[in-house]
């Protein structure tokens, strides 16, 4: 391919210039009204703003995190999150392994039931009812067994285990390896894109998640983060036991954007760590030959 002339360059860093502002200047505001106080708030109109003040602070943050609430579902979700995406990451590995295997006993009905499942969502009600059924409700495991494995990300594995060398399965097999054996010592360790992608497919799913835990979890103690942080931006109110008496709380404005900083960042500091896999992830199946 030619060298794209400077006028296109231009044209293309303006524009990738204009998507990072538009991407950038949202969380910059969100970041600096947790950090204003009440006298700039009122200068703004009582709505966000772009600059703390002079009397940037960070009370928002020492209200939310010496609470306990906010604490606690921060702890909640990132338990789900770490034990979700690994779990799911073993069952999806394991059923995209059996699947891309060819002549695999009954991987044709079951590739059948995959593809259906992403064509037909199960409805709300069933859902519940097979959640109740199983006596999950108001566990932390119902936020993590019905959603353990998702049929996009199966098929998306299958297609990058399919794309593996088969000299690889043929030398297995001659040196008389079994399965197993050939998924965690062969596959998995060549799978490192797919599974970064995968998992932080999965991760940010249990991080946000949040209808489930609406539908599931009665007890406010069991809330994960998703669902505190509706309660405080969304219904504008606190979870009861977290004000203390005498204690006056931040403006609401700050409090809310707090949580919402607290809620954003575990997610954005895990992408860089995967970033590098992220490119190749997703292209996979896109191109054969």
């Amino acid at each position: 391919m030619e060298k794209p002339s400077p006028v296109v360059q231009a044209v293309k860093f303006l524009f990738l210039g204009i998507a990072v502002l538009l991407v950038i200047i949202p969380f910059w505001s969100v970041i600096a009204t947790s950090l204003a106080d009440q006298s700039t708030i009122n200068a703004s109109g009582g709505g966000m703003v772009m600059w703390p003040g002079s009397g940037a602070n960070v009370d928002a943050y020492t209200a939310v995190l010496s609470g306990g609430v906010v604490t606690r579902a921060v702890a909640i979700s990132i338990g789900i999150t770490v034990v979700g995406t690994l779990l799911s990451l073993a069952a999806t590995a394991g059923l995209a392994y059996w699947l891309s295997r060819p002549g695999a006993l009954g991987a044709k009905p079951m590739l059948m039931l995959v593809l259906g499942a992403i064509l037909f969502a199960p409805g709300l009600i069933p859902s519940y009812l097979v959640v109740k059924e199983l006596s999950l409700l108001d566990s932390l495991w119902s936020l993590i067994l019905p959603v353990l494995v998702n049929a996009f990300n199966v098929i998306v594995m299958r297609a990058f285990f399919q794309e593996l060398p088969k000299e690889l399965f043929e030398s297995a097999a001659i040196d008389g390896v079994g399965a197993a054996t050939t998924l965690f010592r062969i596959v998995l360790p060549l799978s490192k894109a797919v599974l970064a992608v995968i998992g932080l497919f999965y991760a940010v799913a249990y991080w946000n998640a949040f209808f489930n835990a609406l539908l599931y979890i009665q007890s406010s103690d069991k809330w994960p983060m998703a669902l505190v942080l509706r309660t405080y931006v969304v219904n504008q109110t606190t979870i009861g036991g977290e004000q203390a008496a005498g204690e006056v709380l931040p403006p609401q404005l700050p409090l809310q954007m707090a949580i919402l900083v607290i809620a954003v960042v575990p997610i954005l500091l895990v992408y860089p760590f995967i970033q590098r896999h992220f490119a190749k992830g997703v292209m996979i199946g896109a191109v054969k030959g």
